[in-house]
């Protein structure tokens, strides 16, 4: 504007330059500055109110509207700030904010477009310098120096924490948590967060301004100019979630949060706390000098708006810069709250002229204070603009409705935090003006609301974070006064009736609201006090029972339903050692106990899972190659694939086989095994200890017992489907004792011919035909698909041969051939003419299995000597091509071999005898 001063007041925080702002307002008639935060706004405007007094000083922010008639200066947050009101003066702070994802381009468009009639301000860090000289070319530049200095102290457990400290979280848990600790170690701390009402915020900084507390725990809401009496910010973390994602601090967020340490002349210091990891030295060092990048995008929507209809607003905010310093905005809430109304069929049928677009613009701009879903927000938006494009107003009863709804003040904190962001919305809403009938009594309802929450909200927080006891017990620990400790049957611990944390087994837990790391100081009273209850506890374990103890198919151990130890690998793979979870403050004597304890627990369960394999692998009587293979049955836990100890086998003659036997062990066609360790509970163990002998890292857990087959996965640890009894062919792992039966009923199949599965076959493998299919071809056949005919089921009656008194049988009668012995009924006949019955054969799929000889073919052991099918092969005529019907091979017996080349598995264990 001509004849207006622009200037960039640039510079780090503690520099006065909010303070320089309101001098140059006030040496104006009117003036108009705007604020990044509600709470600074607040703070601003008690400021000039107290200089110049409530009858000129107005306040406007999304909730809170204070408007005198006489007013001059209008203190607001920069969303807030009124078009065109034409005053002397206009200042935006935090100017740097143009580059932020989410309200960057409101700041942005009030660079370039809010100017006051005699002079404007621009109020922010020295990172805005080249983008304002840029976009402003008329702006003049001044540079304000901190007036005190900053240094980076490292970092510092909350228990050593000096007072008047802020310590900063980046969420509502983290700001909760650290605020617990401090009340248990210091005694207790004030809460200051952006989401908090001005009433509330006000409360809880009185408290600490005036020796209450020595320690405030806020969000980043504290480097947006709240001025407080800090010396020293500690970051509890360096990272922040963003809206999208989590993200690390920039180095000039971390300095806009920092400078609020060491106000006017008093210097000060930063540094860490908890879980964030050490500044970089060039990031603190960069802090200390105030030295950043430059912002190089400044974040930009269209604010020329074109009303026409929904389609073209939503155009015109998405409409591109070609300006190499903007940067489309991201879509924002307001702008997907107008697509999601755009797209409901009421709303759309309403918003067709410029006046109702421009009213669901409105609308749409309405914050979801309440962080509901997109779809509730929405919801309530459309409420609001039917409403008020048919009334005129919102409806009085709905809005009273939802006013009502809120308005209690029971509840911990963080019902009365919902409540408090419920009431700000329908604040927000009674600030438009316009849009209710009364508006005055709906707004000073809603204030009332807000001040009964604020109030309620500022009482919880001191009671939950601001403990007297807390200073009192600390005096006692330290003055070796004995501390009393209770644990209940939940395994809650309570000091001097204070609630401290939980034992889970030998291990104490403080509570959620902070770790044992920042709160060594309560942690060693509760030890202190915990210790008796750690021998009790310990003789307790020692004479429980074993059906008490349990072990994980992680290897973890478990007394009841808490974790007391692990496995871990021994100097035998039956004799795993254990690693017990007792805390160090317990002492050697417990953890000892409890050792002895799970050592005898899990040596007896493994004695009595696996005492037939120990048993075989400790009989003395087995000599020679029997005493060598019950060593590998021991390696293999039980179970051994055939085809990795062919040549062992075969060296085994009847007497050595004779002797394992009688220990259990079954010669599969497949798998050598022992039918006991099948079971689920030896099943389990053995994969934990087979987990153990390998040094998995993740031990692949047991299938469900009873199944027969289960999905084969391709990734596997090698040798895992042996240990929990499967084997895997195809898609899926059968079982090795139904695979065993199985490999049975194949015995007599004509493998070159071809067979088929019959439903024995299905019923023990308990799958489909497509399945058992994939499963035959995992073994090694090859399964060709056909489609045949479907036979139907004969039909067979036995009638008295009135006809033919010397017959010797009764007639059967056929589906095929009609009996004419029947006699004849009063039904009529059903017409089979094809005229009348015009449908195609039934048909049905079908494979046929033959060798394909990608597996090994076990062979049928040797001491079955079954007789083998006698006479010709049924069905030996070659079928025709276009022959739909099943077709029937045999194998013609071979009298002069005594093992079938035509058997996949006798072949595979001639193949073994020929080694």
């Amino acid at each position: 504007m001509m004849g207006s001063r622009i200037t960039a007041v640039l510079g780090p925080t503690n520099t006065g330059k909010t303070h320089y702002a309101i001098e140059r307002m006030l040496s104006y008639k009117s003036g108009v500055i705007g604020l990044p935060l509600r709470l600074l706004a607040r703070e601003v405007y008690d400021r000039i109110v107290a200089a110049r007094g409530p009858g000129v000083v107005a306040l406007i922010t999304g909730e809170e509207r204070i408007v005198p008639p006489r007013a001059a200066y209008w203190v607001c947050t920069v969303e807030a700030m009124p078009d065109g009101m034409g005053c002397d003066f206009l200042a935006v702070d935090e100017i740097q904010l143009c580059g932020d994802p989410e309200r960057g381009h409101i700041f942005t468009d009030r660079l370039l477009n809010a100017r006051g009639l005699h002079e404007t301000l621009f109020l922010g860090a020295e990172t805005m310098r080249n983008a304002i000289a840029a976009m402003v070319p008329d702006a003049q530049f001044m540079r304000r120096e901190r007036m005190s200095q900053l240094t980076y102290s490292g970092s510092k457990k909350i228990s050593r924490m000096p007072a008047r400290a802020a310590i900063v979280g980046f969420s509502v848990e983290n700001v909760y948590a650290i605020a617990e600790l401090l009340r248990r170690t210091k005694g207790g701390a004030a809460v200051v967060m952006g989401a908090l009402s001005p009433r509330t915020r006000n409360a809880q900084v009185e408290m600490y301004q005036n020796g209450d507390v020595d320690y405030l725990v806020a969000t980043d809401a504290i480097g947006m100019g709240l001025n407080l009496d800090i010396s020293h910010v500690a970051f509890s973390s360096l990272t922040k979630f963003d809206g999208r994602r989590m993200r690390h601090l920039m180095p000039d967020e971390l300095a806009q949060i920092a400078g609020r340490a060491g106000r006017h002349i008093e210097n000060g210091t930063f540094g860490v706390t908890g879980e964030a990891p050490p500044l970089d030295d060039q990031v603190a060092q960069a802090i200390c000098d105030h030295k950043f990048q430059p912002v190089k995008k400044l974040q930009w929507r269209n604010s020329r708006l074109q009303f026409g209809s929904v389609k073209r607003l939503i155009a015109t905010l998405e409409d591109r810069t070609d300006d190499p310093w903007l940067t489309r905005v991201r879509e924002s809430d307001d702008l997907a709250a107008l697509k999601a109304l755009g797209a409901d069929t009421e709303v759309a049928a309403r918003a067709t002229d410029g006046p109702s677009v421009k009213l669901l613009w409105d609308v749409c701009r309405v914050p979801d204070f309440r962080g509901i879903s997109k779809g509730e927000h929405a919801g309530l938006l459309t409420q609001i603009y039917n409403d008020l494009h048919q009334l005129g107003h919102v409806s009085s009863n709905w809005f009273g409705l939802q006013v009502r709804r809120i308005d209690r003040t029971d509840g911990d904190i963080d019902t009365l935090s919902k409540r408090l962001a419920y009431i700000r919305t329908w604040t927000y809403v009674a600030q438009r003006n316009g849009w209710l009938v009364d508006e005055s009594h709906w707004r000073e309802e809603t204030r009332a609301v807000e001040d009964r929450l604020s109030d309620a909200l500022h009482g919880a927080l001191t009671q939950r974070f601001v403990d007297r006891r807390t200073s009192i017990l600390l005096r006692r620990l330290k003055q070796k006064e004995s501390l009393v400790a209770d644990v209940n049957d939940k395994g809650e611990v309570t000091v001097e009736g204070e609630f401290v944390g939980r034992l889970e087994g030998f291990r104490f837990r403080m509570d959620k609201a902070g770790s044992p790391d920042e709160a060594k100081t309560l942690r060693q009273a509760s030890v202190q006090a915990l210790v008796p209850q750690f021998h009790l506890l310990a003789d307790r374990f020692y004479n429980a029972p074993d059906p008490e103890i349990d072990f994980t198919e992680q290897g973890g151990l478990m007394w009841g339903d808490q974790a007391v130890g692990k496995l871990t690998t021994g100097p035998d793979p039956f004799k795993p050692t254990i690693e017990v979870f007792v805390d160090e403050e317990a002492g050697s004597d417990v953890a000892a106990k409890v050792q002895r304890r799970l050592q005898h627990f899990i040596d007896r369960k493994i004695a009595a899972g696996f005492e037939p394999l120990l048993a075989l692998k400790n009989d003395e009587a087995l000599t020679g190659t029997a005493k060598g293979f019950a060593y590998r049955m021991a390696e293999g836990f039980g179970i051994l694939p055939r085809g990795e100890v062919a040549d062992e086998v075969k060296a085994l003659d009847q007497d050595a086989r004779g002797a394992l036997r009688k220990h259990g062990v079954r010669f599969g066609q497949f798998t050598i095994f022992m039918p006991l360790l099948l079971k689920p509970a030896p099943t389990r163990l053995r994969l934990v200890l087979w987990s153990l002998s390998k040094g998995l890292s993740e031990f692949p857990e047991s299938p469900p017992p009873g199944l027969v087959t289960v999905p084969a996965a391709k990734d596997a640890v090698a040798g895992y489907y042996a240990m929990a009894g499967y084997r895997a062919a195809g898609e899926r792992a059968i079982r090795i004792d139904m695979l065993e039966r199985l490999a049975d009923m194949l015995r007599d199949k004509d493998s070159r011919g071809g067979f088929e599965a019959n439903p024995d076959m299905l019923s023990i493998t308990g799958m489909t035909l497509e399945q058992f299919a994939d499963l035959m071809a995992g073994l090694g056949y090859k399964a060709e698909k056909g489609e045949r005919e479907k036979v139907k089921a004969v039909a067979t009656e036995v009638v008295a041969d009135q006809a033919a008194p010397d017959a010797e049988a009764p007639a059967e009668i056929t589906a095929d051939a009609p009996s004419e012995d029947v006699a004849p009924t009063d039904e009529a006949p059903i017409d089979t003419t094809p005229e009348a019955v015009d449908t195609g054969p039934e048909m049905e799929a079908f494979y046929t299995f033959t060798w394909g000889g990608r597996a090994a073919r076990p062979a049928r052991p040797q001491a079955d000597n079954r007789p083998r099918a006698k006479g010709k092969p049924k069905g030996k005529s070659k079928p025709k091509a276009d022959s739909n019907k099943p077709q029937t091979f045999q194998a013609k017996p071979k009298r002069e071999k005594p093992i079938d080349p035509d058997n996949p598995f006798a072949a595979a264990l001639a193949g073994f005898n020929k080694d």
